[in-house]
């Protein structure tokens, strides 16, 4: 599934799962990169490559500076499996593995792991366990080892980095692919999204030719790229000779452009991450059920079913149910007098109900073909006053400008941020003065709003 541009009569592929982040501390690194790290437990390697296993014949370099064998078992938690039934199928008795359970208690809480949590055991001489590994996604690995008659636990947190660095090109083909050929993981595109989702609609707004350069985070653990953090620099160059940029100031924790102006508004460009636009706003417009000419309120968004549908501002739930033809409809009222409307839906999402405030970028509801509809899609309409009006010609009010204190302290950052985006020379906020060193302080992206 690709990110691509707009084209004439051409459907376009589309994107809607979030992407994910992981919580770390800044570390600046200067490329060429020193990827001279101690290697990872077999169990570990596994934990951070989701299609990775524990061959039974491996042997692996452990952290600890041991050479160990393979664990005799390994596998990953099903859904519905607690770890007492995992101890209970290695033959532990249920007095052992309650004093194992009790053990990893202290780092982990047996009730709170994930289905395809990884764990791995090692037998003894004897044919009994004597160790039990269990790996905590992003934090570490919980290691239980016998100790006679007890068992003894111990934590060892995953070595974890932000790398810093930048990337430039031209939009061929897909976005995922252009970032690809300019050396970065392509669901940076993701990431940008989140940046420009006010301005810049990346379901049809993209065209062969754009530029952009974007100065970014990398998360790495254990030597491992595992996601990206915060975009601390971007500007997308589109053909039409339309610039945007965008600079994050951490001190505000929001990105402002070249100008210090905010780039958030009160209603996002489109309430789905890279869906497709397959029928627009109309007067007259041929209905394909009811077979007549009719008005078309609403911008049709194409997206397979369960894509995770967002707020696309603030506001309070006006009510959430069955609508006519409209299907499954959540409806939410925003400030000045403006009503969103999402139709077709398959199912709303947990707590989504009439009276509930929600945020923007929330997600809530998924998409589906209920109702009065051929396909699966969304119906995004949007009122003011009791007028309907084009959702894609609607304009945002502007967040909260900078005071003229943090706005000078802004203008240090930008100007060393585009230095760094434009040359690929290292950025380093803790040599900048003021507020500034605090800038950009590492944290995931996004996280899990609908793209999230």
């Amino acid at each position: 599934m690709k990110i691509w541009p707009r084209r004439k009569r051409v459907g376009l592929p589309w994107l809607s799962l979030p992407l994910g982040g992981l919580l770390a501390l800044a570390v600046v690194v200067e490329a060429p990169w020193d990827e001279g790290m101690v290697a990872a437990t077999a169990l570990e390697t596994a934990a951070l490559d989701p299609l990775g296993g524990l061959e039974a014949d491996a042997v692996s370099s452990s952290p600890r500076g041991l050479t160990e064998a393979p664990p005799a078992r390994s596998a990953e938690l099903k859904r519905g499996e607690t770890l007492g039934q995992v101890l209970a199928s290695l033959n532990l008795t249920p007095a052992e593995a309650h004093r194992v359970v009790e053990s990893a208690r202290a780092f982990a809480d047996p009730r709170q792991l994930r289905p395809g949590t990884r764990w791995a055991a090692w037998n003894g001489p004897a044919g009994e366990v004597e160790r039990f590994d269990l790996v905590l996604a992003g934090r570490g690995e919980v290691r239980v080892e016998r100790r006679q008659e007890a068992w003894e636990a111990n934590f060892r947190p995953f070595e974890r980095e932000v790398r810093r660095r930048s990337v430039r090109g031209s939009l061929e083909g897909s976005l995922e692919s252009s970032i690809a050929r300019a050396g970065a993981d392509g669901t940076l595109a993701y990431v940008m999204d989140d940046v420009l989702q006010w301005d810049l609609d990346f379901s049809r707004d993209l065209q062969p030719g754009d530029r952009f350069a974007v100065l970014f985070e990398e998360i790495w653990v254990e030597g491992a790229f595992t996601g990206f953090g915060e975009i601390l620099a971007l500007t997308y160059s589109q053909s039409n000779g339309r610039q945007l940029e965008a600079y994050r100031y951490a001190e505000a924790g929001a990105y402002y452009d070249a100008e210090g102006r905010p780039l958030e508004k009160m209603f996002l460009r489109s309430p789905m991450a890279f869906s497709r636009v397959t029928s627009r706003f109309s007067n007259r417009r041929f209905h394909p059920v009811l077979k007549v000419f009719r008005p078309h309120y609403g911008v049709d968004y194409g997206a397979p079913v369960g894509t995770p549908v967002r707020a696309t501002a603030s506001g309070t739930v006006l009510s959430a149910g069955w609508d006519g033809g409209g299907g499954k409809t959540v409806k939410i009222r925003h400030p000045n007098d403006y009503l969103t409307c999402y139709l077709h839906l398959s199912r709303f999402a947990d707590g989504v109900r009439s009276g509930k405030p929600v945020r923007q970028g929330d997600v809530i509801g998924y998409v589906g073909a209920t109702g009065l509809a051929t396909a699966a899609h969304l119906d995004y309409r949007v009122q003011q006053r009791g007028k309907w009006i084009d959702p894609l010609s609607l304009g945002g009010v502007p967040a909260e400008p900078l005071t003229s204190t943090r706005l000078a302290d802004f203008r240090v950052a930008r100007a060393a941020m585009q230095e760094s985006l434009h040359s690929g020379a290292a950025f380093d906020p803790s040599q900048l003065s003021g507020t500034s060193t605090r800038l950009a302080a590492a944290a995931p992206a996004v996280a899990d709003r609908a793209r999230k």
